[in-house]
């Protein structure tokens, strides 16, 4: 298939300039498009496949539980399979391309060849579930909302969004802040689009289990927090047909079973109470699928690649603690954990070490700087380490895989000693003036228990009052929404192609914002120039340089204890699903959505007694 190049027409601009406008129906923040305006389906998709039956599966990210329905704020635990179900937006990622976005609502998208603006013409057909047309002015009231009461995260992303208009009922304007960057324009049209309507009964900054109200493929069904959540289908979606829908959504009802403790979850689905299963865990993958269902061939594990970068995931350093502040007392605590150990002992090998914020790209730094990268760094070399510039990127000490590596516990103990925190009384650390060296990890996740437990002995050993503590999901939500912790496991998925929601995690101005996913609390101009190098950069090429140069000065910084990352999803399913022949390599937790209930072997199970 030959690459789409959309149409460019010569435009006057307001003023003396003039540029060209481009009018698409899709978007590329670099490059051409894969699909041309005819396209039919995603080459990924089915568009034959079979309608009908129920997916169950247990909830999404494993998220432990939920209490609201309201996806778009801090407050509450919200479930985060409403905005994959029940929203539609302007646009739709192409999961085969690595920036591409092809129109659902918006029929065109319009855009000057300096991104001063973007603008949709949206579809007049659209309609939300209560049949109330979706306008302009709802994606107006959508954008105003979460930049100014939304979670961080869309504040620091929308940052660059100057206005937003309506310019007529199915056509709106952004005019996007000099520098916004090419990623910005998709960020934006794949946003959920709300009904302004329906929040002059739900107060937008309030958690609520009311069913909320969408224009997407699915309806909430049944509600029963925080176990369950179904939705079944719109029977008068009106988006069926579009091509980004072809072969898509082909359930009657996708059903959610929440667990809050994993290895419960993992016996409900031996006893086929759901039906797909993403497996987090390497010990249930190696050995917990001994159960009758497994060994008679009803249920199949698949490990299909993963062509996304890997998560970055970590447990992460609270700089706002004073005692954190010094970046000696950070890097012993990267010695305290033994990913050796764990992966031998724990994991069965399954993974390997992550050292970097772009794992398994070519935006991950690599030896020293030189050419473009060096040239990005060359200006804040006297706010940098001199080894930057002479020795290859940070890579976490690869010691013994036993559990005391003496060697990885007396260089952590060397640091705490010259960060002035030295060994006394009862072989604790105290300071000059006696206080006494605490770390608290608060965490509500069994299966992370066993990980940070033999962590937490050896930053024992070196005699920090280390206290591991076990809280409940909202607990710990509500602590991390005010950065009342020391250290924190957490983890964000990066995009293919990263832009405005770098801000987000690595941002000064998300350092202080309550509820931010900076949770290691970094202010650094540094880091806020080569954010915005990635941002705004106008190739991939340029964007993988800035990466790498961001990349290799985070990693000088020991904001974190990296953790580990693998290359492929785990999948445990009943054998009921037929699955395209053709995965798509992007996102592959959406990529269900193509998958189709197959009834010739679900009547097989079904005829062996198994279901």
């Amino acid at each position: 298939m030959k690459p789409f190049v959309p149409v460019i027409v010569a435009c006057a601009l307001a003023g003396p300039a003039s540029a060209e406008i481009t009018v698409s129906h899709g978007y590329s923040a670099f490059g051409d498009l894969k699909y041309g305006p005819d396209f039919t389906h995603f080459d990924y998709a089915n568009p034959d496949a079979p309608q009908g039956g129920i997916l169950s599966q247990r909830q999404l990210y494993g998220t432990p539980t939920f209490n609201s329905l309201n996806a778009f704020i801090i407050k509450g635990d919200s479930a985060p399979e409403v905005t994959h179900h029940v929203y539609d937006s302007l646009m739709v990622r192409a999961n085969d391309e690595p920036d591409a976005v092809y129109g659902l609502i918006a029929e065109t998208i319009e855009y000057p060849d300096d991104l001063s603006y973007i603008a949709f013409e949206m579809r007049p057909e659209a309609r939300f579930h209560d049949g109330s047309p979706v306008e302009a002015s709802d994606v107006v009231f959508t954008i105003d909302a979460l930049r100014t009461r939304g979670h961080p995260y869309y504040r620091n992303l929308l940052a660059s969004v100057e206005e937003v208009v309506a310019e007529g009922p199915h056509r709106v304007r952004f005019d996007l802040a000099p520098g916004a960057g090419s990623a910005l324009p998709a960020d934006i049209a794949v946003l959920s689009v709300l009904p302004e309507h329906f929040y002059d009964e739900h107060p937008f900054t309030e958690t609520w289990l009311t069913a909320p109200l969408g224009s997407g493929p699915y309806l909430l069904d049944t509600v029963d927090a925080p176990r369950t959540v179904r939705f079944c289908k719109d029977p008068d979606y009106w988006a069926e047909d579009l091509p980004v829908n072809a072969g898509k959504n082909n359930f009657d009802c996708v059903a959610y079973e929440y667990f809050a403790d994993d290895l419960i979850g993992l016996e409900a689905f031996a006893a086929g109470e759901y039906l797909f299963r993403v497996e987090f865990r390497s010990a249930s993958w190696a050995e917990g699928y001994d159960f009758p269902a497994a060994r008679n061939g009803w249920v199949r594990k698949i490990e299909l690649p993963d062509g996304r970068p890997a998560n970055a995931q970590g447990i992460w350093l609270n700089m706002r603690r004073p005692v954190l502040q010094d970046i000696r007392v950070r890097q012993a605590l990267e010695y305290a954990f033994n990913f050796e150990w764990t992966n031998e002992t724990l994991f069965y090998g399954a993974y390997a070490r992550t050292d970097s914020f772009f794992e398994n790209t070519a935006m991950q730094a690599e030896g020293v700087p030189e050419g473009a990268e060096l040239a990005l760094l060359e200006p804040f070399r006297d706010q940098l380490p001199p080894e930057l510039f002479t020795e290859p990127p940070h890579v976490p000490y690869a010691g013994a895989p036993t559990l005391r590596d003496r060697a990885a516990l007396r260089a952590a103990g060397q640091l705490l000693d010259a960060a002035g925190w030295t060994v006394g009384e009862g072989g604790m650390r105290r300071n000059a003036a006696g206080e006494l060296l605490t770390l608290e990890l608060p965490e509500d996740s069994q299966t992370m228990q066993r990980v940070l437990e033999p962590f937490a002995e050896n930053a024992k050993a070196l005699g920090i009052d280390f206290r591991l503590v076990r809280v409940d999901p909202t607990t710990l939500a509500e602590r991390r929404s005010q950065f009342d912790f020391d250290l924190a496991v957490g983890a964000w998925s990066v995009k293919v192609t990263p832009g405005a929601e770098l801000r987000a995690f690595y941002g000064s101005d998300a350092a202080e914002a309550e509820g931010s996913n900076n949770l290691s609390g970094l202010a650094d101009p540094v880091v806020d120039a080569l954010v915005e190098a990635v941002v705004e950069a106008e190739s991939r090429d340029a964007l993988e340089v800035a990466a790498r140069a961001l990349d290799r000065v985070l990693r000088s910084r020991h904001i974190w204890v990296p953790n580990w990352h693998s290359g492929t999803h785990r999948i445990a399913v009943w054998d009921v699903f037929g699955i395209p022949e053709t995965p798509a390599p992007y996102d592959f937790l959406r990529n269900v959505e193509f998958w189709w209930l197959d009834r010739d072997k679900l009547a097989a199970l079904q005829a062996q007694g198994a279901l």
